[in-house]
């Protein structure tokens, strides 16, 4: 059962880091599972600088393997061993992400002091974490690429009012959500005694690099955070499309499309400085309203 989930943008430009944005990483705090998608070249200060700790990340999801969304993780891990990391770190990616991962750690000279588990997902597959999955979804990119969507699974919704007519207390529905009953004073309750209906599990469906993908809108239906790619203005499109990105305001056409609460524009090029991006964001807004620019180290939690 999560109770928080936190989304961070430790990073939200495109192809080389600016001096207003870093590359890509986004991380997703669920209770004490912490979640990095893309890990671009510094990474690991961002995570200092931002309200994550580097030591607490569970699980490391990489979108494909161009510089601009890996090159930090070495660093990272060679920082997490100096810190006398003991837990184990789970990177998952797309084809050829074990050679890659293995190639990549094994720069330079160090001891890794806690194991990593390294995994390639194949087009479309969900992987269950018990209180979530996150699913792979082919992106349109010139290289094997994926968009992520994490999604709480549904849960009983408590109700307040049966609480209060078993007087049972906040710790005690616990016990009743781990171990699925409580004896009380001479009474046994289950989830059925204080349950009123479903609690929809929240939902965020991260693009990655992509051109307008079809099958993303699909799969992102109602979904309540898009973050999505918006690498150039409208004027230049076309061609980021034959590179397998999006404009700001295909991004929009995308989320509207989907139907989903709000979108995020990220993956920003280092050619729109802080006095260029409005240009995005209001292409972006001109058809989906509920459009942010990301910015580094903004945070969002997302509500239940």
């Amino acid at each position: 059962m999560i109770s928080t989930m936190k989304i961070v943008f430790l990073g939200t430009g495109g192809s080389w880091p600016s001096p207003e944005r870093g590359l890509p990483s986004i991380a997703v705090q669920l209770d004490r599972d912490c979640i990095l998608f893309d890990v671009g070249e510094g990474t690991q200060r961002q995570l200092m600088m931002s309200s994550i700790s580097f030591m607490k990340i569970t699980k490391i999801f990489i979108t494909h393997f161009h510089g601009d969304h890996f090159l930090g993780l070495a660093g990272l891990v060679q920082t997490m061993t100096l810190n006398d990391r003991k837990e184990k770190l789970e990177i998952y990616g797309p084809q050829d992400t074990v050679i890659q991962v293995t190639n990549f750690l094994n720069l330079g000279y160090y001891s890794l002091s806690f194991p990593i588990y390294v995994r390639e997902m194949e087009d479309s597959e969900v992987i269950d974490f018990g209180d979530y999955t996150v699913k792979s979804i082919r992106a349109r990119h010139p290289v094997h690429s994926f968009s992520y969507i994490l999604t709480e699974k549904d849960r009983r919704r408590i109700s307040k009012e049966l609480m209060d007519k078993y007087s049972l207390t906040s710790h005690e529905v616990d016990v009743i959500m781990k171990k699925g009953s409580i004896n009380k004073d001479g009474n046994v309750y289950t989830i059925d005694d204080i349950s009123d209906g479903i609690r929809k599990g929240r939902s965020v469906v991260y693009s990655g690099d992509t051109a307008p993908n079809d099958i993303l809108v699909e799969e992102s239906k109602n979904m309540k955070i898009m973050i999505h790619e918006a690498t150039v203005d409208s004027s230049l499109e076309e061609k980021a499309n034959e590179y397998g990105h999006s404009s700001a305001r295909q991004a929009a056409e995308i989320a509207s499309r989907a139907k989903v609460e709000n979108l995020y524009l990220t993956h920003i090029s280092p050619r729109y400085r802080a006095d260029k991006v409005r240009i995005l964001e209001s292409e972006a807004r001109s058809i989906f309203k509920n459009t942010i620019i990301a910015r580094d180290f903004m945070e969002i939690m997302v509500q239940v």
